[in-house]
């Protein structure tokens, strides 16, 4: 059985102060920081013996997680374990990366986000292409504000043709279709940022081939289903794995609606879905106008329709 796990922990702490982010500059006590680390160490233990599962695993955490050496540990320990078929986490790329030298490349990816006002775009580059020359898979993303549309187009045009720049819908804000065309030519995907998906009795891999998981151990279906179903360190979680309709009315954040089944992004994003890197990357040259492609049909076509809100942030 294959099995992906979102997991997050207590850490809320990050080193920048993103005007959009509610955990910008906070700080863990040590108290906080010392649980965060034990309650790492105890899930990768536990992923270390869990063999009878094919596993992929995405660190979500609120804060900044490659800043703590026990992520960087728990990246590089799971990149080794032959059951282990990707170990993701969201970053800020704000460290360097010259430890995942110590990490099997094909089993390590990382989800990057810049952030303009926190870093220079060169420091974030260089981090970029350190990465490309450890052959570390990433993508790296930016968050659709106005004033990030020239640091995004700059960023595309440094990054290699083979690296994914996604956009986040920023937070509350309504794009018309000037606007959203504009973010769609720097990431065909754009569109399913834009808007929240309805949900409601829709089915969703989550809580069948996808959990998500505490610091405490306590499954649930996904991050944003509060409900549990169980607890990772008792087993009672695996009963509760079964085809259900997801029962919140929308879902308006990727690492959510990736997995919703109606819009099939499971096989857009196929062998890249928790580093969020489409399997039709690079993208193909546009076809005619009288013959346009669709999403199904591997191409990465870009999804545009009315104004919404939508997210901020990395996810």
């Amino acid at each position: 059985m294959n099995l992906s796990i979102l997991y997050r922990g207590p850490l809320t702490s990050c080193n920048y102060d993103c005007p959009y982010c509610p955990f910008a500059k906070r700080r863990d006590s040590p108290r906080t920081l010392a649980a965060d680390r034990a309650a790492l160490d105890r899930f990768t233990g536990w992923v270390a013996a869990t063999t009878d599962l094919r596993l992929s695993v995405l660190f979500t955490p609120w804060g900044e997680g490659l800043t703590r050496r026990w992520y960087r540990d728990a990246l590089v320990t799971l990149s080794h374990l032959s059951h282990v078929e990707r170990a993701v986490i969201q970053t800020n790329l704000a460290t360097r990366v010259d430890w995942l030298a110590d990490a099997d490349p094909a089993r390590v990816a990382l989800w990057t986000t810049y952030h303009p006002g926190q870093v220079t775009r060169e420091r974030f580059l260089a981090r970029c292409a350190r990465l490309t020359e450890l052959g570390v898979r990433y993508s790296v993303g930016v968050v659709g504000l106005p004033e990030h549309l020239a640091e995004a187009r700059a960023l595309r045009a440094a990054l290699p043709t083979g690296v994914y720049l996604w956009v986040n819908a920023a937070e509350g804000r309504r794009y018309d279709a000037a606007e959203e065309a504009t973010w769609t030519a720097l990431d065909p995907l754009f569109g399913y940022s834009v808007r929240p998906h309805p949900s409601l009795g829709r089915p969703c891999h989550a809580g069948e081939t996808a959990v998500s998981v505490a610091g405490d151990g306590t499954v649930r279906r996904c991050h944003f289903v509060p409900d549990p179903i169980g607890n990772l360190y008792d087993g009672s979680w695996r009963s509760a794995l079964r085809p259900r309709p997801c029962g919140n009315g929308t879902c308006d954040c990727h690492i959510g609606y990736v997995h919703l089944k109606p819009l099939g992004l499971r096989d857009v994003f196929a062998g890249g879905v928790l580093e969020r890197i489409p399997a039709a990357w690079p993208r193909r040259p546009a076809p005619p106008a009288d013959r346009p492609t669709a999403v199904a049909t591997g191409r990465l076509l870009p999804v545009v329709g009315q104004p919404g809100p939508a997210r901020s942030g990395s996810g």
